[in-house]
């Protein structure tokens, strides 16, 4: 009976996971999964060793303060692996975890395949020697990352993206609007603040006052927040009832993001996976990120590439604006949703950008990554 150990560090990193656990289970209907999971990955079979929200820290500053706790994980972890002897390893994402995992159980003889490129060519390219001692197939999501690889000698399938695959090509906002119980006529904002708590103690101040000053110009404006932890909905709540406590027309949902985003006339969202699945969506978008001083002077010295959004790194452009750290002022958020969203024409070009993007992701990902991951049992 196959064995396999999975690791994936985030709710992005669950939902790649639970889709190729599936895609595997089709053609192997035997094989065991176990390592760190989240809720999708333990719904399609996977076992938990450890609860993967302990893996969810971001910012150089912020891994600091949990790193003896996660040293201790993955080295327990490690050894648990090695006394399972699976028929191989598999890291979703959470490349600074798996990759040293990787490397360990390379060295022991068993495969290591990681799905998902970590952002090689946006920053710390320096890694791919790290990466070749780490991984014996990398599956990459976007068409421009397989010649990376090549380069290196590292076997490399490029799946495209499951967002893609799971989308239509055309978004339905009407039903969206109606499953979420929206009046006629408003003008609806998704305000997307990430889903870690950190992320959401630094953006729900400029989103709570960024919705104040859009209501100031649009009178049948309407915000959905939707934030999937009671954590994040009570630190964002706090801060709305400190700001706003007389706005009733900013509704906080307990998930329901993908329907936000695909109900809304607008998105205002901290950068990350759902920028994608935004633009997958035809969502015209305003990108924002916030984080403490240093984690951001780090992480600026050490970028390739001017964006950070994926939307401008696929189209190799400027498609969607990105107000970052200082840049990040509901003024600015505020003038910039304006004129994005009284310019009709701006509006289809974006739309048939958004296609394109969509098409060249549109590759049957999870059978694809299935099928690279069967050739090492």
């Amino acid at each position: 009976m196959p064995n396999i150990a999975i690791v994936a560090g985030e709710a992005s990193g669950d939902l790649l996971g639970s889709h190729l656990i599936t895609a595997l289970k089709a053609h192997r209907p035997d094989i065991q999964f176990f390592g760190i999971a989240g809720p999708k990955m333990q719904s399609a079979g996977a076992k938990t060793l450890y609860p993967m929200e302990r893996l969810s820290v971001r910012g150089y500053i912020e891994v600091l303060k949990h790193l003896p706790g996660l040293l201790k994980l993955r080295r327990d972890l490690l050894k648990q692996i090695i006394a399972a002897k699976p028929d191989l390893f598999i890291g979703v994402d959470a490349p600074d975890f798996n990759f040293w995992l990787e490397k360990k159980l390379k060295k022991t003889g068993i495969p290591t395949i990681h799905y998902v490129s970590p952002s090689i060519w946006a920053w710390r390219g320096g890694r791919i020697k790290g990466i070749k001692k780490a991984v014996s197939h990398m599956l990459a999501l976007f068409p421009f990352e397989p010649a990376i690889y090549q380069r290196a000698s590292i076997p490399v399938s490029f799946v495209g993206h499951p967002l893609a695959d799971e989308l239509p090509l055309e978004p339905d906002q009407k039903s969206a609007q109606k499953l979420l119980k929206i009046e006629k006529g408003k003008l609806v904002f998704a305000l997307l603040p990430g889903s870690r708590q950190s992320e959401v103690q630094e953006h729900s101040a400029l989103l709570v006052k960024t919705a104040l000053l859009l209501s100031q110009q649009y009178e049948n404006a309407l915000f959905l927040v939707p934030l999937i932890t009671r954590e994040t909905r009570k630190i964002f709540e706090t801060e709305r009832y400190k700001l706003a406590p007389e706005a009733d027309n900013i509704q906080i949902l307990f998930g329901h993001a993908h329907d936000a985003m695909e109900a809304a006339d607008m998105v205002i969202l901290a950068s990350g996976t759902a920028t994608l699945e935004a633009a997958l969506l035809k969502r015209p978008m305003i990108i924002t990120y916030k984080m403490p001083a240093l984690s951001w002077q780090i992480l600026k010295r050490m970028r390739y590439q001017p964006y950070v959004g994926l939307p401008n790194i696929l189209a190799d452009k400027w498609l969607v604006p990105e107000l970052l750290q200082k840049e990040a002022t509901p003024e600015k958020l505020t003038e910039k949703s304006i004129e994005i969203l009284e310019n009709k024409e701006g509006l289809e070009k974006l739309h048939d950008e958004y296609l394109q993007i969509h098409y060249s992701l549109k590759q049957d990902s999870a059978e694809k990554a299935a099928q690279a991951v069967l050739s090492y049992l």
